[in-house]
């Protein structure tokens, strides 16, 4: 199976952000050839603080991301945390993402799956690659076409997280593509006074290291300046970086 990429801000900040950033995986992809969806999220519902930037919310976010599908050709994902926002998201993008701390919440994967769009499933930071069997199963039996599974770390104490790989061979039991986040897996939770940090340093061997056990989809959230990104800033890869991860898995 031929390895998609998946790489965009962690939030929607602006309209600039969103073009510079999509102008640039189009270039790519024309360049190597590669499947990429361009991914941000209208709304960050699980922010460490209330004073946390949150995104545009879902109607002028989705006409945002439908403006960048309809501008770059790009197909589009996004993540939804209520139920509700199934039907409206998925009018606009291809893929709808369930955050990892919500795989387990079944109205939520049954109304994406109701949409006939691909659902894309974070395994959450509680759980092993063989429990996410059972939300692929909710799926399934609520008529998704067609159903992911993203690795992206499980928590090692306080504000880590640790990679277990070998969950990725596991999911692939019940489902041909599994996605590793590269850049979520990096984040240190709730560890910069209030908010999340991380090292993104390690993101290009975290993507290595995945395809080594079986990876066929890599996640990336980029930013032209992640350092002053309105979140996951410290986990984020630099846009100008995001090519040379991508050829080195090709």
């Amino acid at each position: 199976m031929n390895p998609i990429f998946i790489a965009g801000p962690c939030v929607i900040e602006s309209a600039d952000v969103l073009q510079e950033v999509a102008s640039e995986l189009v270039r790519i992809r024309q360049k190597l050839g590669v499947t990429l969806y361009f991914k941000s999220s209208f709304d960050k519902a699980n922010r460490t603080s209330l004073r946390s930037f949150r995104g545009p919310g879902m109607k002028r976010g989705l006409q945002m991301l439908a403006d960048i599908g309809e501008t770059y050709s790009l197909p589009l994902l996004t993540d939804i945390h209520e139920s509700y926002q199934a039907a409206p998201a998925a009018e606009v993008v291809d893929v709808l993402q369930i955050p990892a701390f919500l795989c387990r919440q079944t109205d939520l994967l049954v109304a994406a799956s109701a949409t006939g769009r691909v659902v894309n499933v974070k395994k959450a930071q509680f759980l092993s690659g063989a429990d996410m069997q059972y939300p692929v199963e909710k799926c399934k039996e609520s008529g998704a076409r067609e159903t992911w599974l993203t690795e992206r770390g499980n928590c090692f104490g306080y504000n880590n997280l640790v990679v277990d790989f070998r969950n990725i061979p596991d999911m692939l039991r019940f489902t041909p593509r599994v996605i590793m986040d590269c850049t979520h897996s990096v984040q240190r939770p709730g560890a910069a006074g209030g908010k999340t940090g991380g090292n993104r340093e390690f993101v290009p061997a975290m993507a290595l290291a995945a395809k080594a056990f079986g990876a066929n989809g890599y996640f990336f959230e980029v930013h032209p300046d992640p350092d002053y990104a309105l979140s996951d800033g410290p986990n984020m890869l630099h846009l100008s970086d995001l090519e040379h991860v991508i050829k080195s898995l090709l």
